[in-house]
Parts: C-alpha cells; structure tokens; sequence
C-alpha cells in the first residue's frame, strides 16, 4: 500500500466481493499459489518455511488490527493469558493425564500440522532432531503490549533509550531466553512461555513508567499528555507590541 498507493486507492467492482483494489488483485494470485503450494508439500522437511511464513503473516496483520487503548487493559489481558497457559500447560496434565496445551498445538490427534497454532524450526544441533516450536499466543499477546509501547513513544516524541519500545523489546527477548533455559532444564518438556514473558515485559513497563512518573497516565490513558496551546497567555513582549499597537 505503501510502494503503489495509486493502484491501492484505485478500486473495480467485482461479482460477489464487490470494491476491490487494483493492489488487491494484483496480489491474490501470488497469496493464492503460496497458499496451494504449501498445502500440496505440507508433509515435505522443508515445509516448515512455508508454515512459518503464513504464521508471520498473520500475527503481523492481528497486531495492526488490535490495538489496547492503555496498560491497564494489556495488565488484564497478559494477566489472565498467564494464568490461562499455565493451567493449560501444567494443570491440566492432572486433570487429563497430558497438557492440552501441547497436544493443541502440536495436533498430536489429528494428524496435521498445527496450523495455525505454532511456528517451528528444526533443531540445528539436536542428534534426536525434532523441532523447536512456540505458540502464536506466546508471540501476539505480548506483542500488543509492545506495539503499544511503540505507539506510545511516536506520540510521546521520545528518543529510543527514553521510551518503552526497547526495553519492551529487551524484556521479550530476556523471557523468550529464560523460556529456552527452563525447557533444557526441564530435560526438553513443553513449558508455558507467557509464565517467563508476562513477569518480563509487564513489570518492565510498569516499573519504567513508575520511575518516569509516566505510570498513571499509561494506565489510565494510553496516551501522552497534550499541552493546549490555546490556553496559555502570549508572551509578554507580544501582550506589550500588541497595547502598544492598539494604543497608537
């Protein structure tokens, strides 16, 4: 949209789908031939790129489209996604004698994929092979925090080392690395990654916007602070021109 926004604005009327844009069409059948090629070798070693590639696609679109309006809201959201993949990874293997989260997601009974649940690389130094594996949840919840705190900071016109972008990014990172630490511990069982991310990302926020004196407004407005300058008086050599003028 960005490269052809003439052809993006410009749109035809088609049977059934109604206005579509030039861009639109253009596109589809490169959308369409991946998404073919993929399913015919879904079961090939390399199929995994293909996957992954979708997978991308589509968290990227889900974090344009939503948005949290303030910190309180993604404090709930994270809290109970932290609550929710810790049941669903540990508890409910007592309840029903295997984590559901990973059968989930691995599609251990149905003999597919896991479409959509998960991205996957092959070990690269693992002699019984295998996968490395981490659900969308693990990526999109703690990406809309993080999209957050970017918008926040191009509203807030602040600097990269003062805003929350990249520290948010850094909190990611250090709980997706504990994360990996935790599963080679645990001798390779499957581990809730929002247990590790959730505590990273979250009290990094608001621990920096407890320190910057920030917190109250992220919490409650999710924006910064907007001076007016319509209310504050003119300056007091522009007061004095002015009586001057009106005076003479």
């Amino acid at each position: 949209f960005r490269w052809f926004k003439p052809a993006a604005r410009s749109f035809v009327k088609v049977p059934f789908f109604g206005a579509v844009s030039y861009l639109t069409l253009a596109v589809c059948p490169f959308c369409i031939v991946s998404a073919v090629l993929w399913a015919v070798y879904r079961r090939m070693p390399y199929a995994w790129i293909g996957q992954d590639v979708l997978g991308i696609a589509l968290i990227v679109t889900v974090i344009q489209i939503v948005r949290i309006p303030n910190l309180k809201v993604g404090s709930v959201l994270l809290g109970c996604s932290f609550l929710y993949d810790i049941f669903w990874v540990f508890i409910s293997k007592m309840l029903f004698h295997e984590s559901v989260m990973i059968v989930v997601a691995r599609g251990d009974n149905t003999d597919e994929d896991g479409v959509p649940m998960l991205l996957k690389i092959p070990r690269m130094f693992d002699p019984w092979g295998g996968y490395s594996i981490i659900g969308f949840g693990d990526i999109l919840l703690p990406g809309l925090l993080v999209a957050f705190a970017l918008r926040y900071d191009w509203a807030a016109r602040k600097t990269l080392q003062s805003g929350y972008f990249l520290w948010s990014m850094v909190a990611y990172g250090s709980g997706l690395l504990i994360t990996y630490v935790a599963l080679n511990l645990m001798d390779g069982h499957g581990q809730p990654a929002l247990l590790y991310i959730v505590p990273f990302t979250l009290g990094t926020f608001i621990s920096l916007g407890k320190k910057r004196g920030e917190l109250r407004n992220l919490w409650m407005k999710g924006q910064p602070p907007r001076v007016c300058t319509h209310s504050h008086p003119p300056p007091k050599d522009s007061a004095d021109s002015a009586a001057h003028v009106i005076s003479s």
